[in-house]
């Protein structure tokens, strides 16, 4: 790994160099309580101490709606027509639980059966990374293995300390980045830099309210799927699917075909949601998930045991979007902790 210092006088000018050279998005605020990813075009538009996003920037890998294809009848057949899209790309300040879902996709898009659209977005992106300054009431990254600062899977990461950004060079693509924007970097004072960033680190690691604890939890769960805990979770469950949007690991999905009067249309790749009773519903009539029951324990097996039974991964980054967002304050670091609590007992 290598490091850089760069001063914050020069975060701007490095800023609109990047958004004149590449497809650049940031956060942006909306407002005082809400920023999101867009494409931005100049660093004033760029809001450095933002807390998290409402929505994950997963979308732009596995968009809530993408086209796929389109088809026409034309000389007695079918003609299709991919609609394939993969730009280049840089996404700057994305925290490291956003970082570490991101690295939750990949193998479930490519895997053993690569994924076409989302594949070719992931290797035209360069994911920059910005460790936090505060963690917030709903985090809990730390016990999925992870912290604020912590730039795992990113191309490059940035911490904001008091007089510079410490900035970890990671992989070849943040390191082709930097090679025509040299003049904003130094290396100066890394060291101190770097140990600036491990007081940031060990400050930031005891200032979390949730701390729950996994060790076991996944053994547990292996034996207990008819456990009667699903049942008295579930009857507080409302089922409006809002955990699923904002997740940056959840990656349901439904496929919707257009038609139109002249024998054309399209085919929609669209985000959808294991707690609707439609999603796992068949074309028979059967659903073998017929009630909030059955779809709350699915949603909570899936992200602490089917997950890393399958991908030796968490399905969780400990963002916390879930438990912010939740109308009926359901909170997945309290289930873990009641799962080894209460589950563990019976």
């Amino acid at each position: 790994m290598q490091y850089k210092v760069l001063e914050k006088d020069k975060i701007s000018g490095f800023l609109d160099y990047l958004a004149s050279k590449h497809n650049l998005m940031a956060p942006v605020s909306e407002d005082e309580s809400f920023s999101q990813f867009k494409r931005v075009y100049q660093a004033s538009e760029i809001n450095l101490n933002y807390t998290n996003t409402v929505i994950p920037p997963k979308n732009y890998f596995f968009p809530p709606a993408e086209n796929l294809f389109s088809f026409s009848a034309e000389n007695g057949g079918i003609e299709i027509k991919e609609s394939r899209q993969a730009e280049n790309m840089v996404i700057f300040g994305l925290r490291p639980c956003d970082i570490n879902g991101m690295s939750m996709l990949d193998p479930v898009f490519n895997g053993n059966f690569p994924d076409s659209y989302y594949g070719p977005k992931r290797e035209r992106t360069i994911l920059i990374g910005l460790s936090c300054q505060e963690v917030m009431p709903t985090c809990f990254c730390k016990s999925f293995g992870t912290d604020p600062t912590d730039g795992s899977g990113a191309d490059l990461m940035l911490t904001g300390l008091e007089n510079c950004f410490l900035v970890e060079i990671l992989t070849d693509k943040g390191a082709g980045l930097l090679e025509n924007a040299g003049g904003f970097f130094s290396d100066e004072s890394v060291d101190k830099a770097i140990s600036e960033k491990k007081l940031l680190r060990d400050k930031l690691a005891g200032a979390f309210l949730r701390e729950p604890d996994l060790s076991g939890v996944k053994e547990i769960l292996d034996k207990n799927f008819e456990h009667p805990y699903w049942e008295e979770l579930a009857a507080k469950c409302i089922g409006c699917g809002i955990c699923t949007f904002v997740c940056p690991t959840c990656h349901c999905f439904n496929m919707i075909d257009t038609s139109r009067p002249d024998a054309t249309g399209s085919r929609y790749r669209c985000h959808d949601s294991c707690m609707f009773p439609g999603f796992t519903k068949m074309a028979g009539g059967h659903n073998p998930r017929p009630t909030r029951v059955e779809r709350v324990r699915n949603r909570f097996m899936h992200k602490l045991k089917y997950h890393l039974d399958r991908y030796n991964l968490d399905g969780c980054s400990g963002c916390g979007r879930c438990i912010a967002k939740c109308p009926v304050n359901i909170d997945i670091s309290q289930i873990i902790t009641h799962i080894r609590e209460v589950v563990k007992d019976d």
